[in-house]
């Protein structure tokens, strides 16, 4: 597409905008910079152009006190930004201001992210009693429909929180460690979600749009674009193939700079790494899988990083905010000229 041509050139400046580590002072904080409509219209037409992916978990905004932690200052080219921070409380309205721009006009999908335990969720809520309820209960098939039926409510929890604050979708970090919500179970919550968001083969949009104004009423379901929330996976491997058709990806932690998708298409599968713990180094990991190519010529899904925000630290192997992660977005979709 013409846009291609000149976008990522554009976005290199843009993507100077930045987040931060609030631990460490940074030396340099740099203030945003303003474009023109015209370069919001490449922005947004890029970033819904097939492409890799640029990915970040962020965390920290609820501090406000400097670029390091304000929406308005993540890389302009930053596709998708897992809201690790929570949901911020609607009278913080300086940050949603933010949020709405950063998601609006700049394109960025926003998505909420939860850690899917349900052991670990507190007993005040609905959900939980429910599921509480239904393991006192002995085994048979009342059992079996009393926790489904407490999966779907925890799944519900979490769908209320992207559709009430209209977010673009929902990242479900499956780290069961132990809890109840795993292998099938975790399946049939996450799949319960499928029914109003991802790329579900099981039920056609007439469907879902049905759905949504019957949970959230005719004005939420006739905002543009209702049908089509991402559902995402993260997890430490590849497993849970089972999901690849509900999925719009998989954000793999593969912390240790590795590569290769499993059972999951490379499409589905964006690489990230730690920039949380390892921000201080060279951040090689990052910069590997920027660069991989699926060996069968596909393109992989992209690239990310946890704690996105420490890339905002300036020292001796980032000697601007965001440097490195603008570097692994041009290694992964160089600029036309």
């Amino acid at each position: 597409m013409k846009t291609m041509k000149y976008i990522l050139a554009a976005l290199t400046v843009g993507g100077m905008m930045a987040s931060c580590n609030t631990d460490i002072e940074s030396l340099t904080i740099q203030r945003p910079l303003t474009y023109d409509d015209q370069y919001y219209q490449n922005l947004r037409d890029y970033k819904a152009s097939e492409h890799e992916i640029a990915f970040g978990w962020f965390a920290q905004y609820g501090a406000q006190n400097s670029a390091a932690v304000r929406f308005m200052g993540l890389p302009d080219s930053l596709d998708i930004c897992s809201m690790w921070g929570g949901i911020p409380a609607t009278e913080n309205t300086e940050i949603w201001e933010e949020i709405r721009f950063v998601q609006k006009v700049k394109g960025t999908k926003m998505l909420c992210v939860a850690i899917t335990r349900i052991d670990a969720e507190t007993d005040d809520h609905a959900f939980k009693q429910a599921y509480n309820e239904a393991k006192a209960m002995p085994n048979g098939e009342e059992r079996t429909a009393a926790l489904n039926r407490s999966f779907e409510m925890y799944a519900e929890y979490f769908l209320d929180q992207v559709f009430l604050n209209d977010l673009d979708g929902f990242d479900a970090d499956y780290e069961p460690e132990g809890d109840f919500l795993s292998g099938s179970n975790f399946e049939y919550f996450y799949k319960h979600m499928a029914k109003y968001m991802g790329p579900n083969p099981d039920i056609t949009r007439e469907e879902r749009l049905q759905l949504i104004e019957e949970r959230y009423g005719k004005e939420i379901a006739s905002q543009e674009g209702i049908c089509d929330k991402m559902l995402n996976i993260d997890q430490t491997s590849t497993s849970m193939t089972s999901l690849v058709p509900y999925s719009n990806y998989c954000f793999l932690q593969a912390y240790g700079g590795g590569t290769g998708a499993g059972g999951w298409p490379d499409e589905k599968v964006v690489y990230c790494c730690n920039m949380g713990d390892n921000w201080q180094g060279d951040m090689q990991s990052m910069y590997n899988q920027a660069r991989y190519k699926p060996a069968n010529g596909k393109r992989k899904g992209g690239f990310g990083a946890f704690f996105i925000h420490r890339d905002y630290n300036v020292h001796e192997y980032n000697p601007e905010p965001y440097y490195r992660f603008r570097q692994c977005i041009q290694i992964q979709n160089p600029a036309i000229h």
